[in-house]
């Protein structure tokens, strides 16, 4: 998780001397989840920019500068508008402060305009624009020569619910009793199963934002910004899916919005039959993280508002995904 509120503003306030901003300029903090975010707003003229102060010991130098290199090349080669990094004094587009003896590393961003879909409000519309766009950065990561340097984590099976599980593991979270555990573990081992008969090839897994729902998509008219790359690493391309419905997997539109990412994704590349089927496990396979992702991140808002209910709703998709064989989460 991420420090303490505290630390981080300290750390925030420290990188800020880094940069060519006027005396006076303040910080408001936007969102504390995996990292802390602040707006910069300068006095007088109302200028705003973005600070991202990174999670301690959650990403290397070299790891964020490789996001950094895809926002690059996708500015360049593709027509996805992704935010731009304000460089310090010296050109250090990370920026790496001390504080209490760790190391804690900054980045700044261009003020993205535009505002978020209201959750409230999703329509199938959204989705196949999300499709859409998921499907443009699925066809710049499979043929992007990435620089020598580049360096991501992986979203594999190890990594998500395996030995090494980046998140934890969901069996701690809030609201997992003997019988939860008991269905869901069930729901995993299936889930292990498909995934494994699946595979990780060249054409099922290479890299992903792991993070593209519509809360990170920023809209302007007919402009629309994709940001939040901090989980971008190499994981299954249609985890991405999985990623479109956090938090509400649930909820009785997802089969008319699975259909309309369907078809948005179709506008840009080929979806074979044999990754549609699939994407009920991904979205299994994301939930089971986000449940896990909770119990090491009460401070989030997320987690503040739907932890205790989550587990419960949790065994529901496990118990519909176990009853159609790992291929529906649909009653």
């Amino acid at each position: 998780m991420s420090g303490d509120v505290g630390d981080d503003r300290a750390v925030a306030e420290k990188a800020l001397e880094a940069f060519d901003l006027p005396q006076g300029s303040a910080l408001r903090l936007l969102n504390l989840s995996e990292n802390a975010t602040y707006a910069v707003e300068e006095p007088g003229c109302g200028h705003r920019s973005i600070l991202r102060v990174h999670r301690k010991n959650y990403h290397r130098v070299d790891q964020i500068e490789s996001e950094l290199m895809w926002l690059d090349a996708l500015r360049r080669e593709s027509d996805i508008t992704v935010p731009t990094v304000i460089p310090a004094h010296d050109g250090r587009r990370v920026v790496t402060v001390d504080h209490d003896g760790a190391e804690r590393h900054v980045v700044h961003f261009e003020m993205v305009p535009g505002a978020e879909p209201d959750e409230n409000t999703l329509t199938s519309t959204d989705f196949h624009t999300l499709g859409s766009i998921t499907a443009a950065l699925h066809d710049h990561a499979r043929s992007w020569r990435r620089p020598p340097a580049f360096s991501r984590f992986a979203w594999d099976w190890e990594h998500s619910l395996g030995a090494s599980p980046r998140w934890g593991r969901w069996r701690d979270a809030v609201g997992v009793g003997e019988h939860e555990a008991q269905v869901l573990g069930r729901a995993e081992q299936l889930l292990g199963r498909r995934l494994a008969e699946y595979g990780t090839g060249s054409d099922t897994f290479g890299l992903v934002h792991a993070d593209l729902r519509l809360a990170n998509l920023l809209v302007d008219g007919n402009t629309i910004t994709v940001i939040d790359f901090d989980d971008c690493g190499f994981g299954w391309y249609f985890y991405d899916f999985g990623t479109a419905v956090s938090f509400f997997e649930d909820h009785p539109s997802v089969p008319e919005w699975q259909d309309a990412w369907v078809t948005g994704y179709r506008t840009r590349r080929e979806l074979a039959a044999a990754d549609e089927d699939m994407l009920a496990s991904f979205v299994l396979l994301r939930r089971l993280l986000l449940l896990a992702w909770m119990g090491t991140h009460s401070h989030s808002r997320e987690s503040q508002a739907i932890s205790v209910t989550y587990a419960a709703g949790s065994c529901t998709l496990a118990e519909r995904y176990l009853s159609s064989d790992g291929h529906l989460l649909t009653a």
